[in-house]
């Protein structure tokens, strides 16, 4: 009973917050129509124009692809917190397979290789040595952002390296040329593996065997091992898939600016720990991690045009907190995101 009063609740809550912004956006609206000078109006022909969809997906894509990593780990009941060293690694692994190789697709499989690896080696020590997941998801993380720049001074003699090549825009004529959606058929080859991407994930999750074990995983493992299910194999699988989609947002993100950048905590900036808060806010279904994800990828596109706008520059840093505050905003209105019953909890079985 109080599971179902707690779900009516989070429910409610989010209705709020849906409300809340769906009012915000329409006094924004009226207002840019009215006074298309002010504020309200630069805001409307920015955030309606073609580029800033075409942005906020370009964005999105290494944001989203951890997102759904993590989604996979959590469900089965490993939390992932290191997803953001996946993406700093495969980022990486990426630009060095792409100079080495002068293909970015063999550059780009290379730095999912390089995730995977790197989440298998976090299952085994999270599987078989039953370690904390918190403090391995950690070092994980802390790893990679030591290792990447390392090898990257090894190798180039500088934390930064420019890649050789980067992805194409793939255009459908006429479909692009809509206003705001023609963005949808003139993007590059990551935004359409990520729509797959999603896609896929949901389906998987929602209407396979295999996602109904992942569920049980991060649920009642007790009960998916009395049916017969390795649970350590369900979790085993799960990281992985978490290692490998994460390395395509890695890669595909160093890939599409064609460099590497290993200064401060790399390129990839807290972009995984975003991707964290994005399937929070999904409450841990792909379709609303992507929309979570595409919200805080929005805003960071808002950001950038603004600052060419005089008179209305907004810092960047004060944009970077909005995905922050945000989560502050649910915790207010929703009161919590439900986490699987056995999220972060050991199973050992001597028959599993």
């Amino acid at each position: 009973m109080s599971d179902l009063l707690s779900s009516l609740q989070i429910g409610s809550g989010r209705r709020r917050i849906a409300g809340l912004i769906a009012v915000g956006v329409a006094v924004i609206v009226v207002a840019g129509i009215v006074f298309p000078d002010s504020i309200a109006g630069i805001l409307l022909s920015i955030v309606t124009s073609k580029s800033a969809l075409s942005s906020t997906l370009r964005l999105s894509v290494p944001i989203a692809f951890a997102a759904l990593g993590g989604i996979f780990a959590e469900k089965s009941g490993i939390i992932n917190i290191g997803i953001e060293g996946h993406l700093i690694i495969a980022a990486f692994v990426a630009i060095y397979g792409t100079n080495l190789t002068g293909s970015i697709w063999l550059g780009f499989v290379a730095g999912v290789l390089a995730s995977t690896l790197l989440a298998g080696l976090f299952a085994v020590i999270c599987i078989e040595f039953r370690a904390d997941q918190i403090i391995a998801g950690l070092a994980v993380w802390l790893v990679a952002l030591g290792l990447a720049p390392f090898l990257s001074t090894v190798i180039y003699g500088s934390v930064n390296v420019d890649g050789s090549g980067s992805f194409g825009r793939f255009t459908i004529p006429v479909l692009s040329e809509i206003p705001f959606f023609g963005a949808l058929f003139s993007a590059t080859f990551p935004v359409y593996l990520l729509f797959i991407a999603v896609a896929l994930s949901w389906y998987v999750l929602n209407r396979t065997s295999f996602g109904r074990w992942v569920n049980a995983s991060g649920e009642n493992p007790e009960a998916l091992a009395t049916v017969g299910v390795s649970v350590r194999r369900v979790r085993y699988v799960s990281v992985l898939l978490s290692g490998v989609l994460a390395g395509m947002g890695g890669a595909s993100f160093s890939i599409g600016l064609s460099q590497f950048v290993g200064n401060g905590q790399t390129m990839i900036g807290g972009r995984g720990f975003i991707a964290i808060v994005a399937y929070l806010f999904g409450n841990y279904n792909p379709v609303g991690a992507f929309f979570s994800t595409t919200l805080f990828a929005g805003l960071q596109a808002l950001q950038i045009r603004l600052q060419s706008v005089p008179g209305y520059a907004v810092p960047d840093s004060l944009i970077q907190t909005i995905p922050y505050i945000t989560v502050i905003v649910v915790l207010a209105f929703v009161g919590r995101t439900r986490i699987p019953s056995a999220a972060g909890e050991h199973y050992d079985s001597g028959e599993d």
